[in-house]
């Protein structure tokens, strides 16, 4: 169930004049007792209210049964989010997953084509942690499938024996790169906290991809698609976790939810032209 402010930025957003912006929200398809699920955590769908006082729009694992174009042309923004199933090393070249590695191959099916079609429309989009690995994937980049076995860093994973707050609190500093975008968003700020909960991380940055923000240790926190046409960043860590309780969470998903209404405003006055007199 939406938080009470959840529901609050609802009702403001739906009393303006300008209309409210739809933003995607990716799902996973996920089984139990041989029946599927379409799933996504309801952090993310609250933080897209919460955050950009938006309306989500559940977009379901159905892989080549979705036509992308005509799903992006009735949306504003799309945020593409995490999960604990990986991207499957076919799409990258990459050696074949281990024995228990949890796959999803109709979430990438989906997520991958959506991304670039999102990209080429010029969609505002905002990926999260599996999100993040999408998007280097899908423009032709590669990743690490065990970044914690790469010499010189550190565990990223959560600790599955803590209590959900204590595994998505702050867990390591980040270094934002000097003149970024996100550095940019975040006023300047040099270095910030952030929460850590995922197994793999990029490896080979994709051609069209900027690095926004880095760990001590090397592994990329955030990118930047450097030919968008509008909104479109990526971060490793989860800033939909309690969007409203961290200053710079709350930054990300604001600007996020801007460009979605500059959007939904040229989608409003195409659609208005559109109407016979």
């Amino acid at each position: 169930m939406f938080s009470a402010v959840a529901a609050g930025y609802t009702r403001t957003a739906m009393s303006n004049s300008a209309p409210t912006p739809l933003i995607g929200v990716t799902s996973c398809l996920k089984s139990r007792d041989e029946v599927h699920f379409h799933s996504v955590g309801d952090k993310y769908v609250d933080a897209v209210v919460v955050g950009t006082a938006a309306i989500p729009v559940l977009i379901p694992a159905l892989g080549e049964r979705l036509d992308p174009d005509s799903l992006l042309s009735s949306l504003d923004g799309l945020m593409v989010t995490g999960s604990p199933s990986n991207v499957d090393p076919s799409y990258y070249g990459g050696p074949p997953a281990r024995e228990g590695n949890e796959a999803d191959p109709a979430r990438d099916a989906t997520t991958l084509p959506l991304i670039r079609r999102a990209l080429a429309r010029g969609v505002p989009i905002l990926c999260i942690c599996r999100g993040l690995q999408e998007l280097n994937v899908a423009l032709g980049g590669s990743l690490h499938q065990h970044v914690h076995e790469v010499p010189g860093r550190i565990d990223h994973r959560s600790d599955r024996s803590k209590p959900l707050r204590e595994r998505y609190g702050l867990a390591h500093e980040i270094r934002l790169t000097p003149g970024g975008k996100l550095q940019s968003l975040f006023e300047g700020a040099e270095r910030i906290e952030v929460n850590s909960l995922h197994g793999q991380s990029i490896d080979r940055v994709a051609d069209r991809l900027l690095v926004e923000a880095s760990a001590d240790d090397g592994t990329i926190e955030a990118v930047s698609v450097r030919d968008a046409h509008d909104f479109a960043l990526a971060v490793q860590w989860h800033p939909e976790w309690q969007v409203v309780d961290n200053p710079w969470s709350r930054r990300l998903f604001a600007a996020f939810g801007a460009a979605a209404r500059v959007r939904a405003l040229a989608r409003a006055a195409r659609e208005r032209e559109a109407v016979p007199a």
